[in-house]
């Protein structure tokens, strides 16, 4: 037994509980079956078997060597058989081992302090021979061996001292994974692979759930290759002859190290950064060309924009002068004639004293009176046409059709017997307020008209009648058409009060001005004090400021003509341009629609002296009022005076704070207080003054905690 030289090495099959050599000794016994065997065929990882020793190999008896050349056979045909059959065998074996396992010992393996283990027990060897030899005489027979829990090791510590240590034996908990090996072909020894017999470590729990993932390694591999097509060269020699033509003669060039090498391709990225830098500044000097090309062509087009919209207003507020129409027109006429006399007054008392002066001051008020008798009679040219026009608007919305929108957009009309007979009366008074038209076509007309009336009899439709009848009699007579104007004029009015009676014309009972329920007419009736006449409400014009009704419309027209003669045609179109600019944000803005022209001009004259806030432009026709924070309806005290420019870059900014200086913001606000204590007497406001209040309250604590946040992450960077 302490005999390691003879002592063979035996590996049991895969599966039981029994140990596998250690590396050391397997690693030896491979390589010396490879010095041994000249042939061998590697191993599946399906095969199993024993390993020996070539050494204990070598001693065997000629009887021990007829009985390993029949393993051999064996061991070959059980190879040829199929997988199944070599398994079934094998497990048959489990209990019986081969025949040329006839010893029983164990091998000895060093330790890390070079101290031999001898394996001992009682008896052991002698035992298992003795009942091999009684059982089984001429014939070694290897029975399962199960090794105990704990054995005892008698360890050398000295050279003539020994220590016998207890080891406790570690069952392995898992089948070992078969490595692979080889067999030798003559002697059919089988060598395995062997692996680490060290079980691997458990990490400690650190009582947190942890996720393992691939990292992103690349594994490379290099594997040399067989070319596809092997090739070969020939030369010339005795006996055969290869054509030089087409060869090419390569001589080697002049060798350059590392550093030359890197100074010439920082020399070639050189040259090429100074080509593409000189090809990127070409295109910037490019493009800032056309930038300017555009933006001088811009600013070319916008001032001869705006020089032509200067004249174009010039040339359209000296026609409405010269042809007046509207009561603006009259207005604009009325302002020019105080702003001449003003002139002229000036100029008569700087240069004229006594008698000349007032001379000179009877006929300005001569010329005067004159310049009013002919403002007098465009105004009552104006006002026929103007009133014409009226009534050709009023019959004309009472033929429109019923329109609605349907869901796809499209919108849908519909005309009702009340919109036909609407339209046909309108075509009838249409034709018989026309002039120059021959006699035929005139009495079929008179005719139609006739026949018209007749459908309802009152004493109107017979006034109506008779008139016609005396046209017709006096166009039978051929009078002259200059002496039947004003009978027409009576037949025009007397059928225009005809069509507007609601039973006639069912579309202009919702129309008329005046009602006809009398009762309706108590309601909003108020008593103007100048005219002392009884008019709707429509008919008056109440600042936001005012507590009474006072005067009405035409009453202040005729004050303003005889005294002030100022024009509000400019502060009208201001106030036009912010209520539908208002309406484009549909946030149901409601001061808007209180503050009236009186109220306009005061903010523009008296708060922001009729010039722009940025640029103090004076031109009023330039001139818009926006809000000037437009996250909030617009009121007196969140608006701005600017140009139409200003106004569009002014909406655009997000952040007035940081657009506008503090001096300039200051004065804005100024303006604004004033605002808010002139409208503060008006009672209408003090529900939208409070509100606003609470708004600049909200915004400021939040610009104020913005602010906080700010410093805070500054202080902390």
């Amino acid at each position: 037994m302490e005999d390691a030289s003879d002592s063979c090495f035996e590996v049991p099959p895969e599966g039981s509980g029994a140990e596998q050599p250690p590396a050391s000794s397997q690693g030896n016994a491979v390589g010396e079956a490879k010095n041994g065997d000249a042939a061998e065929k590697p191993l599946l990882p399906e095969s199993s078997g024993t390993v020996q020793s070539e050494e204990g190999c070598e001693q065997m008896s000629p009887q021990e060597q007829s009985v390993l050349e029949e393993q051999e056979q064996s061991s070959l045909a059980q190879w040829e058989r199929p997988e199944e059959m070599r398994r079934e065998e094998q497990t048959s074996q489990n209990s019986v081992l081969p025949k040329n396992t006839a010893r029983g010992t164990v091998t000895e393996s060093m330790i890390e302090d070079n101290e031999t283990i001898r394996r001992t027990g009682p008896n052991f060897e002698k035992t298992m021979q003795s009942e091999n030899q009684e059982h089984f005489p001429g014939k070694v027979i290897q029975q399962d061996y199960h090794m105990p829990d704990v054995i005892t090791v008698r360890v050398q510590t000295d050279s003539d001292s020994f220590q016998e240590v207890a080891v406790k034996i570690e069952r392995p908990t898992y089948n070992k994974p078969f490595l692979g090996g080889f067999r030798s072909m003559r002697t059919g020894v089988e060598f395995h692979n062997a692996g680490s017999q060290t079980r691997c470590k458990k990490r400690p729990n650190k009582g947190t759930q942890s996720f393992c993932r691939e990292t992103q390694t690349v594994w490379e591999k290099n594997k040399p290759q067989q070319t596809r097509n092997t090739t070969s060269t020939q030369m010339t020699k005795i006996g055969l002859y290869v054509s030089n033509t087409t060869d090419k003669l390569i001589s080697p060039g002049k060798y350059f190290t590392a550093e030359e090498y890197h100074k010439r391709r920082l020399e070639a990225v050189i040259v090429l950064q100074k080509y593409f830098r000189r090809w990127h500044a070409i295109n910037v000097v490019q493009n800032l060309r056309e930038q300017k090309r555009l933006r001088l062509a811009w600013e070319a087009y916008e001032e001869l924009r705006k020089k032509n919209e200067k004249e174009g207003k010039l040339r359209r507020e000296y026609e409405r002068k010269l042809n007046p129409k509207t009561k603006e027109d009259f207005e604009l006429l009325y302002h020019d004639l105080e702003l001449w006399m003003q002139e002229e007054t000036e100029r008569i008392n700087r240069t004229l004293t006594g008698a000349e002066r007032k001379a000179a001051l009877c006929a300005l008020l001569e010329q005067e009176a004159q310049l009013i008798a002919c403002f007098g009679r465009h105004k009552l040219n104006a006002n026929e046409e103007n009133q014409h026009k009226a009534i050709l608007h009023l019959l004309d919305k009472c033929a429109q059709p019923k329109r609605w929108k349907a869901y796809d957009g499209k919108i849908t009309e519909m005309d009702t017997q009340d919109t036909l007979r609407a339209r046909e009366l309108l075509e009838i008074y249409r034709s018989i307020s026309t002039k120059d038209i021959p006699k035929d076509e005139r009495t079929a007309v008179l005719l139609t008209l006739r026949c018209t009336v007749k459908e309802h009899e009152c004493k109107l439709t017979q006034e109506i009648v008779e008139l016609i009848d005396r046209e017709v009699d006096l166009m039978s007579r051929e009078v002259k058409e200059c002496n039947l104007e004003g009978l027409r004029k009576r037949i025009c009015t007397l059928f225009l009060q005809y069509v507007k009676i609601p039973k006639v014309n069912p579309q202009v009972a919702g129309l008329l001005k005046v009602p006809q329920d009398p009762l309706k007419l108590y309601k909003n009736v108020y008593f103007c004090h100048s005219c002392e006449n009884y008019l709707p409400s429509t008919e008056f014009l109440i600042p936001a400021n005012s507590h009474t009704i006072g005067r009405c419309r035409l009453c202040y027209k005729l004050d303003n003509e005889a005294r002030r003669r100022e024009s509000y045609l400019k502060y009208r179109l201001i106030l036009e341009n912010l209520r539908k600019s208002e309406a484009d944000y549909q946030d149901d803005s409601k001061i808007v629609s209180i503050v009236q022209l009186p109220d306009l001009q005061y903010m523009i004259e008296n708060i922001w002296n009729c010039q722009s806030a940025l640029s103090a432009w004076g031109e009023l026709y330039d001139l818009v009022m926006v809000r000037w924070d437009k996250q909030h309806e617009w009121s007196p005290w969140n608006t701005i005076l600017l140009t139409e420019e200003e106004a569009v870059a002014h909406l655009k900014l997000c952040n007035l704070q940081e657009a506008y200086e503090a001096a300039f913001i200051f004065r804005i606000k100024q303006k604004h207080i004033r605002a808010k204590n002139y409208f503060a007497q008006i009672p209408a406001m003090s529900s939208f003054l409070h509100r606003s209040d609470n708004q600049a309250n909200a915004s400021s604590y939040k610009t104020h905690n913005s602010s906080m946040k700010s410093t805070e992450v500054k202080e902390v960077h």
